[in-house]
């Protein structure tokens, strides 16, 4: 009996070792399987998405208006003309956006030619240079001022921008001039130029000769919109229109621009009415959002009513998201810089911040800038208010 258990026993640990072998040569497999997973997961290659997002800030300015009061101010006593003074309060501030388009709504024939003022304006060459040094990187050309003086101060206002190689569009030197594209390349971002106007005093186009001057023309527009976004990611439009003195955006401006929106213009900067109108924000019918800015004012001139005398200088970013499958473009943060145009008895002319104005240059003036901030936020609650750059 005894040896009977004796053998009983054996074969119980016997069994039992057995057992605890085969558990653990089993869970030794499944743990090198489990590690062969692991090292199949780590060699298989960890797809990553390459994305590059970059940021513009686009500005412009409203009306340059050369009245004689104007340059008689900038000339100097060896009759070389100097405008940099009437840019020095601002210029820190125009230097901020990374692009700045300005409106230079009379030509820069030179004095060679005879300057001239209203009705008929002939502007001094050194406007130009003191844009450039106030920081435009892009002036538009297309307004009802472009055919004051003919053709021949155009092509020599033409010959100063290329002189100072400052980009422009809207009036042009040739067909092939015009069939050219204006684009600038910031920050990987691509932007072209247009301007048209509504028209230019009554005084006729010269035959054969229609480049000298865009016209708002929606077909050739359209047929100019899709160049431009062949060769860009962005389009902007500068438009010369409205009513003058007119401080809000009439019906034709709002359907213009509604038109231009669907077309898949993103920034539309328009001139003319010699006084603020407020901006707004339009969207496309793709969906694609749109901001204009219906009238940017007067920035120089010597115009003498209180909204005439009141312009400034708005900007948006743009912000492009780049990845190996899209691009995407978007627009924020609209702002807004207003400006006055001080002068006393047609001399001292000089563009000012109304923000930091006092009362010596302009009575009331915060409740100026208040009113006009106001007033520009008609249509974007959260227009920004920029602050001058000391």
């Amino acid at each position: 009996m005894k040896k009977i258990m004796i053998v009983l026993v054996a074969c119980f640990f016997a069994l039992l070792c057995g057992c605890t072998k085969n558990n653990q040569e089993e869970h030794k497999v499944k743990e090198n399987k489990h590690n062969t997973e692991q090292v199949k997961e780590q060699k298989e290659p960890i797809k990553k998405i390459n994305q590059e997002v970059t940021k513009v800030t686009v500005g412009a300015v409203g009306d340059l208006l050369i009245h004689n009061e104007v340059y008689e101010d900038a000339m100097l006593p060896n009759g070389v003309y100097n405008f940099n003074k009437m840019f020095d309060e601002v210029r820190k501030t125009m230097e901020k956006p990374d692009i700045l388009v300005a409106n230079q709504e009379t030509m820069i024939g030179g004095k060679q030619f005879g300057l001239s003022t209203y009705p008929a304006f002939n502007s001094p060459y050194e406007v130009g240079d003191a844009l450039k040094g106030a920081g435009v990187d892009f002036v538009t050309l297309a307004n009802n001022h472009t055919l004051d003086r003919g053709e021949k101060i155009i092509r020599s206002a033409i010959s100063h921008w290329d002189a100072i190689h400052m980009p422009y569009t809207g009036a042009f030197k040739s067909q092939a001039d015009r069939d050219q594209i204006r684009v600038i390349n910031k920050h990987n971002i691509r932007f072209s130029f247009l301007a048209y106007t509504f028209g230019t005093n009554g005084i006729p186009v010269p035959k054969g000769k229609d480049y000298l001057v865009n016209l708002i023309d929606l077909g050739k527009i359209r047929s100019d919109v899709e160049r431009a976004k062949k060769v860009s990611d962005v389009v902007v439009v500068a438009m010369h229109w409205g009513i003058e003195y007119e401080r809000m955006p009439n019906n034709t401006q709002k359907n213009l621009a509604k038109q231009l929106a669907d077309m898949g213009v993103q920034i539309i900067i328009g001139n003319h009415p010699h006084v603020l109108q407020p901006p707004a924000w339009i969207t496309g019918k793709t969906g694609n959002k749109t901001i204009v800015f219906y009238s940017l004012g007067n920035y120089l001139s010597a115009q003498d009513e209180i909204y005439e005398l009141i312009g400034g200088m708005g900007t948006i970013d743009v912000v492009k998201t780049q990845t190996e499958q899209n691009v995407k473009i978007e627009l924020a943060n609209p702002s807004f810089f207003p400006t006055y145009n001080y002068y006393r008895d047609n001399r001292n002319f000089k563009i000012m911040s109304l923000e930091n104005i006092n009362d010596v240059n302009l009575k009331n003036g915060k409740m100026r800038y208040n009113e006009i901030m106001d007033h520009m936020r008609t249509n974007i609650k959260d227009l920004k208010s920029i602050s001058e750059v000391q």
